[in-house]
């Protein structure tokens, strides 16, 4: 399901004196945080960025109105979202936040194998981690020969399961 507003990160702890917070991105680099202008609390306020940079793996940013180290102590453990009309993704990627709860179906017979209920981040790719009906988990690796086609819209995942992971979930 498509959300209106998404979860970007959560503001760790100030940084300097002069407002700025040091803030723990929940995407895949910190780079991505530089793309908003406004950022969201969770009851929808909005707060303009000023400066986003980012430092090592998270990212320092300068929010309008918080210029003193009181000011952004105040922020320490707030969640910060995006509206999602205001990202872009590439083809072909999504944000795990729209895929935890999409339903999972063999792409060959329709059949219902599950909700995918977390992602894992390997090395080599994302692992979709597929809650079944019997409560079991099934681990399927998000890779063009599994994944058939997405859709979070309608909350529907198309896979070829590979052979043997949902074999004894009839």
């Amino acid at each position: 399901m498509i959300k209106e507003y998404l979860e970007l990160g959560q503001i760790v702890s100030t940084h300097g004196i002069k407002g700025e917070v040091r803030f723990n991105p929940w995407c895949d680099t910190p780079e991505f945080v530089k793309n908003f202008k406004t950022l969201y609390f969770k009851d929808g306020t909005g707060i303009n960025v000023l400066r986003a940079r980012p430092h090592g793996n998270i990212c320092v940013l300068l929010l309008d109105g918080v210029d003193s180290v009181e000011r952004a102590q105040a922020l320490k453990n707030k969640v910060l979202y995006i509206k999602r009309e205001d990202a872009r993704l590439d083809s072909g990627t999504w944000f795990v936040q729209e895929l935890i709860g999409c339903s999972v179906f063999d792409a060959g017979s329709g059949k219902p194998l599950g909700t995918v209920s977390d992602v894992s981040r390997t090395g080599a790719n994302d692992v979709w981690h597929i809650k079944t009906k019997n409560n079991g988990e099934v681990l399927i690796p998000a890779v063009k020969d599994v994944v058939v086609s997405v859709d979070v819209a309608q909350s529907k995942i198309l896979i070829n399961p590979l052979k043997g992971l949902f074999d004894d979930e009839d």
